[in-house]
């Protein structure tokens, strides 16, 4: 039994080796892949880079800053393959009892916004200047957001949405949004209108109808609606900017124009300056083809009080001047003195924009 005892020291002494050999074996391979991950080898550089092809195909676009009564608005958007997947509002009013209203009506805007895939989304209930900037800075990250996005095929980069100046009335602003492709217009829609009273009733009639009449005139040469004539004059100024930028920019619109002939290629509208009277300013704007007016209207003229008379007794007369003399060198129409002599200084400005 003694000559026993060395063979099994032996052989414990061979399985303890054995084992510590196994044990440094097992060690090893659990440090093998985070040194392959950390040289950017293996299967989670794998993953990652699927990532970041989805982040290739997306983008996040800021919008303009709104300015609004309590506080500026801001929004970002994420966009997917031309989809927006996600909205938030970066600035938005705070303090006092903005910060409960801008709590209830951010989440809601931002929900909206995905949903409805657009600007043309619903006000939120007590949160009426908030929403108006949130979709005002929207619609400026979607323009921005399609303005960069001409990679995405020949259909896309010729059609263009363009947004008009805000025109303020005597009621409130109008500001017009129009989609143009291949030279028309296919869409017009308002971001502004008034609001408020009377106006909220006048606005849901006349709205759609200017709407409807500027993409089948396609143009801002549209007939004013019967008892909204303020809210159609913001309107049609607001739209001949829309037209006018659009046709500034190119693209689509650009194309559009090469594509209607030469006629329509010599024919330009052109908005001159805001002049301004003792009674109320008075813009004047101007159709021009071949050198020679061809139509002429009044953007803004004085009104309230007497002035809505004489307005409505001289303009059109100063209009008709203005065609058929071709010039600025027209007549003062009598008891309208004020008003003609800055229609006759816009009725320049517009000629000289038209000239150059």
């Amino acid at each position: 039994m003694r000559k026993s005892h060395p063979i099994r020291r032996v052989v414990l002494a061979g399985a303890a080796t054995v084992s510590g050999i196994v044990l440094l074996l097992s060690l090893k391979p659990a440090s093998d892949p985070g040194s392959a991950q950390a040289a950017g080898v293996g299967a989670p550089p794998a993953a990652s880079a699927q990532g970041g092809a989805e982040a290739a195909g997306s983008g996040t676009v800021t919008g303009d800053a709104a300015q609004t009564q309590y506080g500026a608005v801001q929004v970002r958007l994420t966009v997917s393959n031309g989809k927006i997947t996600k909205a938030e509002a970066v600035q938005a009013p705070k303090g006092g009892q903005s910060d409960q209203i801008t709590a209830n009506a951010v989440p809601k805007l931002n929900q909206a916004v995905v949903a409805a895939q657009s600007a043309d989304i619903d006000a939120v209930s007590g949160a009426t200047y908030t929403s108006a900037g949130y979709k005002k800075s929207l619609q400026s990250a979607i323009d921005k957001a399609k303005a960069s996005a001409g990679s995405q095929g020949s259909g896309a980069a010729q059609a263009a949405t363009v947004t008009g100046e805000a025109v303020q009335t005597q009621y409130g602003a109008v500001q017009v949004r129009i989609t143009v492709s291949g030279g028309k217009i296919t869409k017009a829609e308002t971001v502004q209108a008034p609001k408020g009273g009377q106006s909220d009733q006048i606005t849901a009639n006349a709205v759609p109808k200017l709407n409807q009449a500027a993409v089948a005139a396609g143009s801002a040469d549209i007939d004013a609606v019967s008892g909204a004539t303020y809210t159609s004059a913001g309107y049609k100024e607001s739209l001949q900017s829309a037209i006018d930028k659009a046709k500034a920019g190119g693209g689509g619109a650009a194309q559009g124009s090469g594509a209607q002939g030469s006629g329509a290629a010599q024919a330009k509208t052109v908005t001159g300056s805001v002049a301004q009277t003792q009674y109320g300013p008075v813009q004047v704007r101007v159709t021009v083809s071949g050198g020679k007016i061809t139509k002429a209207e009044t953007v803004q003229a004085p009104k309230g009080g007497q002035s809505d008379q004489i307005t409505a007794n001289a303009v059109p007369k100063l209009n008709q001047a203005a065609v058929a003399a071709g010039s600025a060198d027209i007549d003062a129409v009598s008891g309208a003195t004020y008003t003609s002599a800055g229609y006759k200084e816009s009725l320049q400005s517009a000629l000289d924009q038209a000239g150059g």
